[in-house]
């Protein structure tokens, strides 16, 4: 399954813009709302969206970094973008290092840890976006990860 996610232009409140990638405008919302998006060159997560120019891939953009998933569309990454995405999936890999993945349990067993009904550990899985609204509203830490480029959904 192909998962979309929309690239929106942020800005902070101390006006430095960069960019967030979200699988819905409810989503930002939701993470925004929760503090979650910080301008990465200050700290501040009084964070908006700001006006976006469009996207336009050129053939020699292309032709320079092409990235290709098998039986999906290709993708272009400015040369500049890689590097910045290889750091993420050390990230995201580090983080899933060591954690169970208790697939779509991933709400009831962080609530279950949360609340001391289960042992404290890491754990990692999928939850709909009202589960991860009720739990952020219930005060369980959760981290939502990206869907990373290559990466099978």
């Amino acid at each position: 399954m192909l998962k979309i996610m929309i690239r929106y232009s942020l800005v902070c409140s101390n006006a430095h813009e960069f960019e967030g990638w979200f699988r819905s405008s409810e989503d930002f919302d939701v993470q925004s709302s929760a503090g979650l998006c910080a301008c990465p060159d200050c700290g501040s997560t009084s964070v908006a969206k700001a006006l976006m120019r469009p996207n336009v891939t050129t053939s020699e953009m292309r032709a320079v970094a092409p990235v290709v998933a098998e039986d999906k569309p290709s993708v272009t990454v400015p040369p500049e973008a890689r590097e910045f995405l290889e750091k993420l999936k050390e990230i995201k890999a580090a983080l899933l290092d060591g954690s169970e993945n208790v697939g779509k349990r991933f709400a009831e067993e962080a609530r279950r840890i949360h609340f001391g009904e289960a042992p404290i550990r890491a754990v990692h899985g999928e939850a709909t976006e009202e589960d991860a609204r009720a739990l952020m509203e219930e005060g369980v830490d959760i981290l939502p990860l990206p869907v990373l480029p290559g990466e099978r959904n």
